[in-house]
């Protein structure tokens, strides 16, 4: 009898031991085949298709080209102009944003009359979609929009222009709604950061004869460095990737003003059916994006 209760705790063990090394296999395979599956699936099978030279129809015949597709890339004028369009608009936008995100924040935090009512106001712009604000602000900047009129009403005729018809006007576009729309994200963090600030800490800095700019410069700001890095991390990734409000406002136009490497990989991939040289342009972009993210968050490391 001893040996029967043996032999069934010991199989009862290894049935639990068993249950416990795949118990929890049920609740991580979706998971495990979203990413296996379809995005470390996907990149190999883009960085593939980056070696061919194929028309995107599955019955079509592709022709093995190797690196060719990458040597056009580098040569190609279109491509370091979408290239520096997007470090320009990153730059840009990212300055404009954490310097209006962190000045929001800070009045948000001092005592404003009616303060949820502008919290709401700074934040609505981050939820809404590009394909709903895009036509708005086609019709504001088109060349008989609502600026314009504006402009003509008020005796500014001088300074009405085709907006979205010029180089610099329709860049200069393409970064203002992007601005308008994302700054309620950085305020928001900064909101956030600046909540965790110990309030004796700023109460000390005021006993000592700090005023408020000293304050911000010497304690706040340095307090929120870890939410700045974070957003300059978000920001390079983004800024590659940005293809909506360019695309939607401005069509990647006039004359490739406003091309970023999303659009050039669009027009490429969709309207001239050059498949293989898309996915070489896409895998450099994922390449930049990856190591932007990593030399981001070495900074961070080090100045940490």
């Amino acid at each position: 009898m001893a040996v029967v209760t043996a032999m069934g705790s010991k199989a009862r063990s290894r049935s639990r031991a068993g249950n416990g090394a795949f118990g929890g296999l049920p609740w991580v395979l979706p998971a495990l085949i979203l990413v296996v599956g379809m995005i470390y699936f996907s990149i190999g099978y883009t960085g593939w298709m980056s070696t061919l030279d194929w028309n995107g129809f599955i019955l079509s015949p592709f022709e093995s080209v190797g690196g060719e597709n990458y040597a056009r890339m580098v040569s190609d004028p279109v491509f370091w102009r979408a290239l520096g369009h997007t470090a320009i608009f990153f730059v840009v936008t990212f300055t404009v944003q954490i310097t209006l995100g962190f000045t929001f924040a800070a009045l948000m935090h001092s005592r404003v009359h009616l303060a949820p009512v502008y919290k709401v106001i700074v934040f609505v712009p981050n939820v809404l979609a590009p394909a709903t604000m895009a036509p708005v602000f086609r019709v504001i900047f088109d060349a008989n929009g609502t600026l314009n009129n504006v402009l003509a009403e008020i005796g500014l005729h001088g300074l009405t222009r085709p907006w979205l018809a010029g180089d610099a006007t329709a860049m200069a576009v393409v970064m203002l709604v992007t601005i308008w729309q994302w700054t309620g994200l950085t305020f928001i963090l900064y909101y956030a950061a600046m909540s965790q600030i110990e309030p004796e800490v700023l109460e000390a800095a005021r006993v000592d004869g700090a005023g408020n700019l000293r304050t911000l410069a010497s304690i706040v700001w340095p307090a929120c460095r870890g939410t700045t890095f974070a957003l300059a991390t978000l920001g390079v990734i983004g800024g590659l990737k940005t293809f909506d409000v360019p695309w939607l406002i401005a069509g990647g136009g006039p004359n490739h003003a406003t091309e970023f490497l999303g659009t050039y990989i669009y027009q490429t991939m969709v309207e001239q059916k050059h498949f293989g040289y898309a996915a070489a342009i896409s895998v450099a972009l994922l390449v930049l994006a990856v190591a932007g993210g990593l030399l981001t968050t070495l900074r961070r490391k080090e100045d940490g």
